[in-house]
């Protein structure tokens, strides 16, 4: 289960990568060899997959929020320890069909990616 702006959404989340993205204010080599850096934060990122589309209407209505024309969204995913709850962006959203049946178009793999808005750790 997941959680977009508030909205639950009952598809199944069949797995979940996280990165810890660590992103600097700036980075530079000296002629010494040693790096010079100032570290901004360590940003928590997701990778999510969904499971495939059996309920078109539920599974549509999660397409239209992961494609909604916004800059950022309020997203609560799996964690370790339940649950994490962040400010996101959406990005590479995608999935293949699935098969088409009586006319109906059933998806699969759709997959993701929520980039976080601010650090997680500074």
């Amino acid at each position: 289960m997941i959680v977009i702006d508030g909205e639950q959404f009952k598809i199944d989340v069949v797995s979940v990568k996280r990165s810890a993205d660590f992103l600097d204010k700036y980075a530079e080599r000296l002629a010494n060899g040693h790096l010079r850096r100032e570290l901004i934060g360590v940003y928590f990122n997701y990778k999510l997959q969904f499971g495939p589309g059996l309920d078109r209407k539920e599974y549509a209505r999660l397409w239209d929020k992961l494609t909604e024309p916004v800059e950022f969204h309020e997203v609560t995913v799996p964690d370790e320890d339940g649950d994490y709850t962040f400010t996101a962006y959406f990005s590479n959203v995608g999935d293949e069909l699935l098969r088409k049946k009586a006319e109906k178009n059933y998806w699969k793999n759709l997959t993701a990616n929520f980039i976080a808005q601010k650090p997680a750790r500074t």
